[in-house]
């Protein structure tokens, strides 16, 4: 998933972004609305996190402009506790909030369950040929044998089998598996299609490359 952090304090959004980044999300940082709104023009994200107080204005504002632009799923960051607080940030439309200071492990819950009620239901596993993909576990299962996946071998499998048969580039990749303030090469592309097609050559499954496009996963 791509998250985008808005929080001005650079302590917190860095240990955010690490906690995330072990689950192999990819988070953007703006530290003032307007570098949010910079962000929200040129990329598209799964979930927002996002900060009341900020430099330039109330986040409870901009919540409210975001909503009437698009759906983008919202948890609210909140050092307010009072109930009508926390009631009048889901009128204006977050999905949901955490009240600072937070526990990593409950807003990595919050982040799950917001997803989970704004998403498509999916099975619990994929099959992938004559293999089960199980994304919550982060396994993939072939002939009885159960094998963990790697962080971004995890992002990069779920990413195909949810786009069965569609092309996807080698830039769409990136931008989903990487924030943008990392730099990384296309070959880091090429190295973690690699494995995945170690991984699933026995299944049946075939990640094909579409020559001078990018990449397409096929299974029967």
């Amino acid at each position: 998933m791509r998250f985008l952090l808005v929080e001005d304090n650079a302590e917190l959004g860095e240990a955010v972004i690490a906690r995330l980044s072990l689950d192999g999300h990819a988070v953007d940082h703006a530290m003032t609305l307007a570098e949010a709104e910079e962000w929200l023009a040129i990329a598209d994200y799964d979930l927002m996190l996002l900060d009341v107080m900020l430099p330039d204005g109330d986040g409870r504002e901009f919540l409210r402009k975001t909503r009437t632009a698009e759906r983008l799923p919202v948890i609210v960051l909140t050092a307010r506790s009072q109930v009508s607080d926390r009631v009048d940030t889901l009128d204006l439309g977050a999905d949901d909030y955490i009240t600072k200071p937070f526990d990593f492990g409950e807003l990595e819950a919050r982040c799950r369950a917001v997803l989970r009620r704004r998403g498509t239901p999916t099975p619990a596993l994929i099959p992938l040929g004559t293999a089960l993909f199980d994304p919550s576990g982060g396994t993939l299962q072939q002939d009885g044998d159960t094998k963990p996946l790697r962080n971004r071998e995890l992002r990069l499998l779920e990413i195909f089998a949810r786009n069965k048969g569609q092309i996807l580039s080698k830039s769409q990749l990136l931008d989903r598996l990487f924030s943008q303030d990392v730099e990384v090469s296309e070959n880091a592309i090429e190295v973690y299609v690699g494995r995945l097609r170690k991984r699933l050559q026995e299944a049946g499954v075939e990640i094909e490359t579409v020559r001078g496009i990018g990449y397409r996963m096929t299974w029967p």
